[in-house]
């Protein structure tokens, strides 16, 4: 693609965003109504705090995965990973709070980054929506959608 057009060109402004304490029907009631697959999360001074993305909602209708255990000597291990991956999914099943289920670590770029950069990031790790800040306030969210229109736009 090599494109230096810098993402506040294609970004959305008019972004829906969420508190922690929104309850989770809420949240997912304000996903389907806007028709979006995530949200920003803000803090009472409008500072980005995470980002709710459907599928963190989709927990709670989903199998939790066991922790895997061996047995060995007479002893039974659960294996570590297994067992970090079990107690995240039952918090999140158990979550009635937007700040219960929602993601704190996650990508974000500033409005000068370039289309090219921030497509790049979203498809070496799977993501489908990247929050734009500028001094650690949200100004715009680019979604998977903005950057088809822009590609089919541009060819």
């Amino acid at each position: 693609m090599a494109d230096s057009t810098p993402v506040s060109t294609i970004m959305t402004t008019d972004v829906i965003t969420m508190t922690s304490d929104l309850s989770v029907p809420e949240a997912a009631d304000l996903l389907t109504e806007h028709r979006i697959g995530a949200a920003p999360v803000l803090d009472g001074e409008g500072r980005l705090v995470g980002l709710l993305r459907d599928e963190d909602l989709m927990v709670s209708e989903a199998r939790l995965h066991a922790p895997s255990v061996i047995e060995f000597l007479g002893a039974e291990l659960v294996w570590p990973p297994s067992l970090h991956r079990y107690e995240a999914e039952l918090r999140k099943f158990a979550a009635s709070t937007v700040g219960e289920v929602m993601a704190t670590k996650f990508a974000q770029v500033v409005p000068s980054d370039s289309i090219e950069n921030a497509a790049t990031l979203m498809h070496d790790h799977a993501i489908s929506h990247l929050p734009v800040v500028d001094n650690g306030r949200l100004v715009g969210i680019l979604a998977r959608g903005d950057l088809i229109r822009f590609l089919a736009a541009t060819t």
